[in-house]
């Protein structure tokens, strides 16, 4: 079908914020971290410093709310 589809703000952030955390995973995992561990380090305590600066991961994820980033991982989870 042709229909237009119309999409919210919240529905193009959540899709860009899944879009980085994947590319965030592949970046750490490439670097031979343990992106898991990672991840949920910068989510816990808010230190960027648990994601590599390698290739941008750590501009890229910084760039959206830590709470946003959760909630939208939850969601990913909970669906």
């Amino acid at each position: 079908m042709d229909e237009t589809k119309i999409f919210t703000t919240d529905e193009i952030e959540e899709a860009l914020i899944e879009e980085t955390i994947k590319e965030v995973i592949e970046i750490l995992n490439e670097r031979g971290y343990n992106a898991k561990n990672q991840l949920i380090g910068y989510l816990i305590s808010g230190d960027p410093g648990y994601i590599s600066s390698h290739k941008e991961a750590r501009n890229k994820i910084t760039k959206f709310d830590r709470v946003r980033v959760l909630e939208v991982l939850v969601n990913n989870f909970i669906k």
